[in-house]
């Protein structure tokens, strides 16, 4: 009985459970059904979004098409409207060479008549020159001269009178106030130079001297050579010893050295070298107040100190007998004066003038004239670029860039060239005027030549019966021609030719 009920129950027990199985299976095909739906919809959704998307792609590729459409549309006529631009300038061009073609045949064909033509009438000149010749028995060259001649002596005055205006145009408004302005100058500083030249010799005592300076076997005058870097010539003067050498500030040291060797009398080679050395510190010292004194003088500050040293260095060097560092500081007052007249620069007048010969310090020593080894000097030591222009014009080397650049060549030219300022020798001075007037004197009509202002002008009287004023021209341009060629002067010289008529009548 138990058993029967035991089995019942696990037969219910299992009925129940496949109820349970299959409501189970039934709840989950209800669910797949609900997920199909689901998914479906959303397929549904995607494919109506996918058909959107394709639309609106296609609508875009159809704009897109009709774009490209239309600018290769422009492009392409763009195109045919350049080609058919380029074959119209072909076709113009074809046509221009045509005619230049047409144009360079006549104008070759117009020469060889033009040719031609020439020859004819050359041949036809030629005849008739020859012609006139044989009638007038005249030379084609004596008639022009008899005709040139002729239109002279006619036009004589209104030529005279035509040479005179162009000579004087332009400049009569500025020549008094120049005239002024130039000798203000000259009065004001002509008189303060003095012309230095530097001596090479050294007095002795007497000639037995010159054995101690020489020494054992020479020891003593090599030593000092050595020391000093010139050259000693004993024997070439009594009573003096001759120092040579192309640096004038070894010559210096070797000169105060050798006073100094002469005053001790011990004369040896340590003790040479040590005196030596002394006097280069001497004279070291001698250039730098001699530059500071320069500096002060011109009235230059500012300067670098070792460019003051360099120009302290001009002291020991001369030009035609005239020292050069003083001649630089009576530039810087001329062009100072000058300066302020005309109303330039006076400062940068003054530093031109002052440092204008500053490249003779070094100018055996480096490649170059004066002025351009100065150039590079100025700029090492950063001098204002106005001053380098003031002081490089003014041997004409440069262009005058500046008013300042022609106040320091006219200074340069006034100072160096007024009477008295620098020395020639006698005989090549008297040589020299001899000379200016004898080329004068060597020419037709003139009766007498001075040659005055130290050799810088030449007066030259003229008859005036056999010269004419036109010809009065032709001869001081021909008088000053044959200076240029035969004579070597400095500066310039004024041709001043004098025709003048003197009628004379008694009363009685």
């Amino acid at each position: 009985m138990t058993l029967g009920i035991t089995s019942t129950l696990i037969g219910v027990g299992i009925v129940c459970l496949g109820i349970g199985y299959y409501l189970r299976y039934l709840h989950a095909l209800s669910k797949k059904e609900s997920l199909e739906l689901a998914l479906k919809e959303r397929t549904l959704e995607a494919e109506e979004k996918a058909l959107k998307i394709i639309e609106k792609a296609e609508e875009k590729a159809e704009t897109l098409e009709r774009e490209v459409k239309q600018q290769i549309k422009e492009r392409t006529e763009k195109l045919e409207k350049t080609e058919e631009r380029l074959i119209n300038k072909e076709d113009l061009l074809d046509k221009r060479q045509i005619d230049i073609d047409s144009e360079t045949e006549a104008v070759r064909a117009n020469v060889e008549k033009i040719k031609a033509i020439k020859v004819q009438l050359d041949e036809h000149e030629k005849s008739i020159a020859t012609r006139l010749e044989e009638v007038a028995g005249l030379s084609k060259e004596a008639a022009l001269e008899r005709l040139t001649q002729n239109v002279e002596k006619s036009h004589e005055a209104d030529i005279v009178s035509r040479i005179q205006k162009m000579q004087l145009r332009g400049e009569e408004q500025y020549d008094a106030e120049a005239r002024n302005i130039l000798t203000a100058a000259i009065h004001r500083i002509g008189n303060t130079m003095r012309a230095d030249v530097m001596s090479s010799t050294v007095e002795i005592p007497n000639d037995s001297v010159k054995g101690k300076i020489i020494g054992k076997e020479g020891r003593n005058v090599r030593a000092f050579e050595r020391a000093t870097g010139v050259d000693v010539l004993i024997d070439d003067t009594p009573g003096h010893i001759t120092l040579s050498s192309f640096d004038p500030v070894r010559r210096e040291v070797a000169r105060v050295a050798l006073e100094s060797l002469l005053s001790d009398g011990r004369i040896q080679p340590a003790k040479i070298e040590e005196v030596v050395e002394k006097a280069r510190k001497e004279v070291g010292t001698i250039v730098r107040k001699m530059g500071e004194k320069a500096v002060y003088e011109a009235n230059v500050p500012g300067l670098h100190p070792d460019l003051i040293k360099i120009v302290g260095r001009l002291h020991f060097r001369t030009s035609y007998g005239q020292n050069v560092l003083w001649h630089s500081v009576e530039m810087a007052h001329i062009a100072a004066i000058i300066a302020e007249e005309v109303g330039a620069d006076v400062a940068v007048a003054r530093a031109g003038a002052l440092l204008h010969d500053i490249g003779k310090t070094v100018s055996q020593e480096v490649q170059g004239t004066h002025v351009e080894i100065g150039i590079r000097i100025l700029q090492k030591y950063d001098v204002d670029e106005a001053v380098i222009l003031a002081m490089r014009a003014h041997h004409e080397e440069y262009p005058y860039e500046t008013p300042e650049s022609m106040i320091v060549q006219v200074a340069d030219a006034l100072s160096g060239g007024r009477p008295g300022a620098r020395r020639d020798s006698v005989e090549n001075y008297l040589k020299r005027l001899t000379e200016l007037e004898n080329i004068a004197t060597s020419m037709p009509g003139v009766e007498r030549a001075f040659a005055i202002q130290a050799g810088r002008e030449i007066r030259v009287l003229v008859n005036p019966e056999k010269v004419t004023d036109l010809e009065a021209h032709n001869l001081a341009r021909s008088i000053a021609t044959d200076i240029e060629e035969k004579l070597r002067y400095p500066g310039e010289i004024k041709v001043n030719v004098i025709r003048e008529n003197r009628v004379v009548e008694y009363a009685r």
